[in-house]
């Protein structure tokens, strides 16, 4: 018991008797022979004794570690046989269950200051064609309730005789909204400073401007209001979006970053930006926008990745 009545912990004590070690030069050895602390060491090897252990060692690291790597191997082909595939789908559609039964619109990402940006990164070419010129650009957009009562309206979505979609494949006349960038800067004006999150493990800081997609539903209200899927102007690279978590107020519609307009590589006119999706959700030069109540083809997941995509 120590003195004021509370009773000492076996640390508080071991602490105690290392203090009162420290203060006698009297004794000899080291502190754990001082404390009489039990040592597990082996009988003193000989040279040749200790090549051989560390021999046997080596051998039996390798031997586990090749069978590792045989084993993964192994399960690795077995996975990528298409007959396997439900296996991961199964996995996915289970990620994808608990992501949404988590998910919330009041759940923010933190934001940062300006001064926080992070030297912009490069990445993914796909639909990012070298012949588009942004000035000739406009916005596809289908699916709208009562598009008719819109100015935009179009019975015929090509502009200046050339399709923004597969340009030169025959295709029958799509009917929608026609939209300009004007259009989409006459929505509420957005700034955030948020992490962009790529899916192969990187993140930076970026400066965003743009409109909330919830702004932008609520200019051009959806006929079907389950899915959206995204596409760009070749339909090089297209996404599948659920309504609730393109309508995150953190999801934007942007024309601006790190305080210029979005440059070819980034995306210009118009890319998708938010924080409830990895990067490979947020497609940049946007061509189309269809609402919809059928699950949207997705580029990525086509090949074997997660359709929702969340984090």
């Amino acid at each position: 018991m120590s003195t004021n009545g509370k009773k000492e912990k076996p640390d508080d004590i071991l602490l105690e008797q290392v203090r009162e070690l420290k203060k006698d030069n009297s004794r000899e050895g080291n502190t754990a022979e001082q404390l009489g602390e039990k040592r597990r060491l082996s009988e003193p090897l000989s040279d040749d004794e200790a090549k051989r252990r560390m021999r046997s060692l080596s051998r039996r690291g390798f031997l586990i570690g090749g069978a590792a790597a045989v084993f993964g191997y192994v399960g690795y082909g077995w996975l990528k046989q298409p007959e396997n595939f439900p296996v991961f789908q199964r996995v996915l559609k289970f990620n994808e269950d608990l992501s949404q039964l988590y998910y919330s619109p009041k759940h923010l990402a933190p934001e940062f200051p300006k001064s926080s940006v992070s030297m912009a990164r490069v990445n993914g070419g796909e639909g990012m064609n070298d012949d588009f010129d942004p000035a000739t650009w406009k916005l596809q957009v289908v699916g709208v309730a009562n598009q008719n009562s819109y100015s935009q309206y179009k019975t015929d979505l090509n502009y200046d005789g050339i399709s923004p979609l597969a340009s030169g494949s025959e295709r029958s006349p799509l009917s929608g909204l026609l939209l300009t960038l004007d259009d989409i800067k006459r929505l509420p004006r957005v700034e955030m400073t948020t992490e962009l999150k790529c899916i192969e493990g990187w993140s930076i800081i970026v400066n965003w401007v743009g409109a909330r997609f919830s702004d932008f539903v609520a200019a051009y209200q959806p006929q079907f209001t389950k899915y959206v899927g995204i596409v760009t102007p070749d339909e090089g690279y297209y996404v599948g979006w659920d309504m609730p978590s393109i309508l995150h107020p953190q999801t934007l519609l942007a024309y601006e970053m790190n305080g210029a307009p979005l440059t070819m590589e980034h995306g210009a006119p118009l890319r998708l930006v938010s924080t409830v999706k990895y990067g490979i959700k947020q497609i940049k030069r946007i061509g189309r926008i269809e609402f919809t109540d059928t699950r949207p083809p997705d580029f990525w997941a086509e090949q074997g990745y997660d359709w929702y995509s969340g984090h």
